[in-house]
């Protein structure tokens, strides 16, 4: 399977600067949704944060702006899990609109798994670890994280 299309959504006015380009917050916006939509696929969406007391925290998040990107145009996420612990989660997002190959932007996150009640860091549960394991097996092996920054890593 390529990496795991995420999130989808159109351009809006509200987002574009003065130059008629997405905005450099919005970037990180769409990557937000991004993972609030893989948060769900692995058992972490809104009523199961509630049930469980249980949610991610990001702890960083790099951005590569690599394309404009214009009013209007619809756009959407393909995300990677690059790796995975006890409580860490490494993620790379991609941002895509139709006609072309190349990655519009990029993003690398490390997201921590953490009980709301500390909050402190937890363990992920069984099913969210069994989840994302899954996802892990299905990604296509081909699909390189190719815009790093420095080494974000679980070690």
């Amino acid at each position: 399977m390529p990496a795991l299309t995420t999130y989808r959504t159109q351009v809006l006015k509200d987002w574009v600067d003065y130059n008629g380009h997405l905005r450099d917050a919005y970037y990180l916006l769409i990557f937000s949704y991004a993972t609030d939509a893989l948060m769900a696929r692995i058992g972490l969406d809104a009523d199961s944060r509630g049930q469980s007391g249980h949610s991610l925290f990001t702890l960083e998040a790099h951005i590569h702006y690599l394309h404009e990107v214009k009013l209007g145009r619809e756009v959407w996420v393909q995300t990677q899990i690059v790796g995975f612990d006890k409580k860490r989660l490494l993620v790379y997002h991609t941002l895509h609109r139709e006609g072309t190959d190349q990655a519009l932007a990029a993003s690398e996150q490390m997201l921590l798994h953490v009980d709301l009640a500390g909050p402190k860091s937890a363990p992920f549960s069984a099913c969210s670890a069994q989840a994302l394991e899954a996802l892990v097996d299905a990604q296509d092996e081909r699909s390189a994280v190719e815009w790093r920054s420095r080494p974000l890593s679980l070690a």
